[in-house]
């Protein structure tokens, strides 16, 4: 297998742990007795420490082998496994989900990501880079859908018996152990020289700075706007409206993400003929006004059918902004821009779930909703004014 084989492989198991872990986190810090409210701080401490963390890996990523650092950010998802199955205080859990790789966004943010776009980037000809992160985004939906479906496990342990906390610490520690594949997988990605020139710039970033700089300000917008609707928030507000089980979440959950997945290639398909940005835009348009619809949807079946719609749209600009990012800068800058333009994303959503956790608390469950969707038809809008013009090489 070549590197790229090794990079999904390693997406798809940790993809498959953010799948259940996204759910199980609230049902598990309730399960603690702590609240609505609580369990949006925990969020948000979780985003904002991937943003720092991320921060430090764009500034100095062009010193280090990207696979000695796709190494050690396993070994970090190892030991945060094991310290959520061990520890019940908030003040600690606290500092364990900012320092370390739990997700409540089910794989939109993670210090993981630019490793893997600038890894995979290196290695694809331009003509043939969108295909490929939309088979890494398909690979990596896929396995958080199974991952969903997973989080029914404790429901099933606690059947035969076993307590509820301890059936959902089981699953923390199997997260740790994802993170040990996922570790075996990253060993085998070959060892790359580092590239040193005196002319290199110290953050990473060159020529390409101020479109970085600008695309960074619209995706920390856009990620604001998702961090009021970030998967476990989501499952708590189907949980406190719906009164849903674990196991209907998780069927719901492995759904959205197969309909997401599949949605990958057919972005791909659709960029290839109206172009990245385009593609970015008018898919994600619809899926705002779907959010914003099942806030006020009446029933449970309408607003299944809307987040499936949903789901189906709007993760669409993954691959394509991935795709765009790398294109629009030079090799040399690729590892510093993936991160540089992943970290607002993380910081701006770090935000939303605290804000989410005291809107639900105060029983405000459509204005999250509303909110989120709202921002983002912004954020699509002037995308579009700003970058419609911004071509990458294949369609110029």
């Amino acid at each position: 297998m070549n590197s790229n084989t090794y990079i999904i492989s390693a997406r798809a198991v940790r993809d498959f742990g953010d799948g259940f872990v996204a759910i199980l986190l609230p049902a598990y810090l309730i399960a603690l007795g702590y609240s609505a409210t609580e369990v949006g701080v925990i969020a948000t401490a979780a985003l904002l420490g991937s943003s720092l963390l991320t921060i430090v890996i764009g500034a100095f990523n062009s010193r280090h082998d990207i696979r000695r650092l796709l190494l050690a950010a396993a070994g970090l998802m190892i030991a945060t496994g094991v310290a959520f199955a061990a520890i019940d205080e908030f003040a600690v859990l606290l500092v364990v989900a900012f320092a370390g790789t739990v997700n409540p966004s089910a794989g939109n943010v993670s210090i993981f990501v630019p490793l893997e776009h600038a890894a995979l980037a290196r290695e694809v000809a331009a003509a043939d880079r969108t295909k490929l992160f939309a088979r890494y985004s398909l690979v990596g939906a896929l396995a958080a859908a199974v991952g969903s479906l997973a989080a029914a496990a404790p429901q099933y342990m606690v059947a035969t018996g076993i307590g509820e906390v301890t059936a959902l610490k089981a699953m923390f520690v199997v997260y740790a152990a994802l993170g040990v594949v996922g570790s075996l997988l990253y060993a085998r990605i070959p060892k790359r020289p580092i590239q040193k020139s005196p002319d290199a710039p110290k953050a990473g970033l060159g020529p390409s700075r101020m479109i970085v700089y600008k695309l960074a300000a619209l995706f920390s917008l856009d990620a604001f706007s998702g961090g009021f609707v970030v998967p476990s928030l989501l499952a708590l507000w189907l949980f406190e409206r719906f009164d849903l089980s674990l196991a209907t979440t998780g069927v719901l959950f492995f759904w959205t993400s197969v309909a997401t997945a599949f949605s990958f290639p057919v972005a791909a398909w659709i960029a290839k003929r109206i172009g990245l940005i385009n593609t970015m835009v008018f898919t994600h348009i619809p899926s705002s006004l779907c959010l914003i619809a099942a806030a006020f949807a009446p029933t449970l079946p309408i607003v299944l059918a809307l987040l499936l719609v949903r789901a189906f749209l709007a993760q669409m600009d993954v691959p394509t902004r991935s795709s765009y990012v790398m294109a629009v800068v030079t090799e040399a800058e690729r590892p510093a821009a993936a991160s540089f333009t992943s970290v607002p994303r993380g910081l701006a959503s770090a935000g939303a779930p605290a804000i989410t956790g005291a809107m639900f608390a105060a029983s405000l469950y459509a204005w999250p909703l509303v909110i989120g969707g709202g921002l983002k038809i912004s954020y699509d809008l002037i995308l579009l004014l700003m970058f419609r013009n911004v071509k990458p090489p294949e369609e110029q």
